[in-house]
């Protein structure tokens, strides 16, 4: 029974030992040297290079139209106009959009804040809040996080008089909006040296370029940088890295009232805070405001200066965050158990809700991409018309394609992972069809990137507290700077349950060498089903110490799980069928391998007798006798080569197997063995 449920490949890097024992040297330890040098970051320059915190931040006037953006900007201090910030309700837009509206009201400005409703206004600069902007005495709007295909939008503001200044990081449309200035680092004519900024962090750019000393703005406000840059998973390299581990740093004693009482809420106010931190605890409750329509909470918590204030809306978010699991776990149940329903297997998953929460079906999305392994289209109806949230799987350019279709959608904006439109109902079907056929030829294509990327096999012995606590070299881990994901071959399940009420795997594994390791696989309960006490399996993972009870204890974060079948893959290989590069490498012996199974079996049949055993029981008594690992795959293909150059003959049925030694038999040169010289790659 096939238990693999997320990837149907698995690409092995293969560290050089050499380079790994020069990273140890120059101070990297033992489980970063590894996942660096599989990354290729094989010394310990280009390793430093990733890494560093120093990286320089870039002058905010290489961003095109910057200079026109601060020339109008302080127009409007001077004749002391009222603005205001347009951002987003997700938590690159809120943090953005506090930054700037903190910033220009520490320099005179009278400026307000404004985060569209998601229900009523949708997402972006929109007719009705511009007109009631305006009415309310605003004569300038800088968006934040958002605006970028506002076209009709900002003729409306050229219309009534109001300078708009557009500043976003999503993928440009083929016209950009007639403002006073349009910065975006995706602009086609783009002079900045990266496209890597989030919302906040070109909100960051505008504030510096006004206020002259980045630095300076940098100490003010790299706690919301941080926040927004690692929430919209941006990549963690160069400037972006440089203010999130500072911001990182500012978090541990914050000063902002608003985020010292939301981390006491969440309980993680005394705990080091780390990008995970930020990613899974401090980022869902600030979403959780714009996801249930309450945004502006999110705003007041982070502008507020009044103490009681901040821990009550800091106590709101947390109650909101509640909502919004119980809510998207209904949709999500919806979705699924339609789409176990289906016979027929799509390139993408499109569904449609009559009640769904518009606000939590991105989560929902995100979840079920993961699951099916497919690009994720959810829409929520409402009458004629549906709002949709999608997430890629695999690389698929969701914004590209939604371009290519956009005659059937009434808008869409987002990028390559994550996009939003709109759409007539009637659409629905003809857009399923041929965004399911896209998805469907890009699965088939080279460009499809559905394998796992495995940073290392380890063994088991490497997996010790001190050597886990030693990744933290590597953070804040994120886009351009993941989570080390490691392997173990051939471990054997000694105990299965379940946790989470049924919706998470917990395993006790026993390592070749005879270690035994504890892992959590979320959201896999029905494997418990598939597996059983002494299955062999492969496991792909995350190290990390689990803390409970005052007891730190080494646990595997399962990422990827398939039972181990050696001898199939082997007997593939004999029948001539392509194997992978990671499968012929899982099968291919060292040289000192070989000679160990030798060694061992002149020992063992040194009376002539054959040898009759399972081939677990083989393989361990061979590591007994070497002090070395020795896995089931290996060990058969090896004893095929000890067979194929005449010095043993072998009778295998299931996984049992019967060796004898060939009497008299003459010295030959391993070269000599076709298998050898095949699984080496020679």
């Amino acid at each position: 029974m096939c238990i693999g449920v997320k990837y149907g490949t698995w690409k092995i890097a293969l560290p050089d030992k050499k380079s790994v024992e020069a990273l140890c040297a120059a101070g990297y330890s033992v489980l970063t040297a590894c996942a660096l040098c599989g990354r290729g970051y094989d010394t310990a320059e280009k390793a430093d290079a990733l890494l560093k915190a120093d990286a320089p931040l870039l002058d905010p006037f290489l961003m095109k139209e910057m200079d026109a953006a601060v020339a109008e900007i302080r127009r409007a201090l001077e004749k002391k106009l009222r603005i205001a910030v347009f951002g987003d309700y997700d938590v690159d837009g809120i943090t953005a959009t506090c930054l700037l509206t903190d910033y220009l009201r520490s320099v005179g400005a009278d400026c307000v804040a404004h985060i569209p409703g998601r229900i009523e206004e949708g997402y972006g600069l929109n007719e009705g809040a511009i007109r009631q902007l305006f009415d309310d005495g605003v004569r300038m709007i800088i968006t934040v996080d958002c605006g970028i295909t506002a076209v009709s939008e900002a003729a409306l503001c050229t219309e009534l008089g109001i300078t708009l200044i557009v500043t976003d990081h999503h993928e440009c449309k083929s016209t950009l909006p007639a403002a006073a200035a349009v910065i975006d680092p995706h602009r086609p004519d783009r002079t900045y040296p990266h496209t890597n900024l989030s919302g906040v962090g070109v909100a960051f750019k505008l504030a510096a370029a006004l206020h002259g000393d980045q630095d300076e703005i940098a100490a003010r406000y790299c706690d919301l940088f941080c926040l927004g840059t690692i929430a919209d998973i941006m990549c963690l390299c160069g400037e972006n890295r440089r203010l999130v581990i500072q911001g990182l740093a500012a978090m541990q004693q914050p000063k902002r009232l608003g985020l010292r009482a939301l981390m006491q809420a969440c309980g993680c106010d005394s705990q080091e805070i780390t990008a995970g931190t930020v990613g899974y605890v401090l980022a869902p409750r600030i979403n959780a405001a714009g996801r249930m329509e309450h945004a502006e909470l999110a705003v007041q918590l982070f502008l507020t200066e009044d103490e009681s204030e901040a821990a009550e809306l800091a106590e709101t978010l947390c109650r909101l965050n509640r909502e919004r699991q119980e809510t998207e776990l209904e949709i999500y149940r919806e979705a699924s158990s339609r789409l176990r329903g289906k016979k027929k297997r799509e390139g993408a998953i499109v569904l449609a809700g009559e009640n769904w929460h518009q606000g939590v079906v991105g989560i929902v999305a995100s979840r079920l991409s993961e699951e099916f392994c497919r690009p994720t289209f959810l829409i929520c109806l409402n009458g004629e018309h549906g709002k949709a949230s999608s997430r890629s799987y695999g690389g698929f350019n969701l914004f590209a394609s939604l371009t290519e279709l956009s005659e059937l959608l009434e808008g869409y904006g987002g990028h390559e992972l994550a996009a939003g439109f709109t759409i007539r109902r009637a659409n629905i079907e003809e857009f399923s069809r041929r965004i399911c056929a896209r998805a469907e030829a890009f699965a088939a294509s080279d460009q499809a990137k559905t394998a796992l990327e495995i940073d290392c096999e380890l063994p088991a012995a490497l997996l010790t507290e001190e050597n886990i606590v030693g990744l933290s070299q590597l953070e804040p881990c994120g886009t351009g700077c993941p989570k080390p994901v490691f392997c173990l071959r051939e471990v054997i399940v000694e105990r299965v349950s379940t946790v989470g009420g049924g919706k998470h795997l917990r395993l006790r594994l026993r390592s070749r060498e005879g270690e035994s390791l504890q892992a959590i696989y979320f959201s896999a309960g029905a494997l418990a089903k598939k597996l059983k006490i002494g299955d062999r399996v492969d496991v792909a993972f995350h190290a990390q110490i689990n803390e409970f009870r005052g007891t730190r204890t080494v646990q595997l974060s399962l990422i990827d799980l398939r039972r181990v079948a050696p001898a199939e893959l082997f007997d593939r290989f004999l029948a001539g069928q392509q194997l992978s590069e990671t499968e012929r490498l899982a099968l291919a012996p060292e040289r000192a391998d070989i000679a160990e199974i030798w060694r061992y079996l002149r020992t063992a049949l040194s009376d002539g007798k054959p040898l009759r055993c399972e081939l677990d029981t083989l393989c361990l008594a061979v590591a007994a006798h070497s002090n070395e690992r020795h896995s089931i795959r290996r060990t058969l293909a090896g004893l095929a080569i000890l067979q194929e150059l005449g010095f043993l003959t072998l009778r295998r049925e299931f996984s049992s197997i019967e060796v004898r030694l060939v009497p008299n038999s003459q010295p030959n040169p391993l070269e000599n063995s076709q298998i050898y010289r095949t699984l080496r790659g020679d």
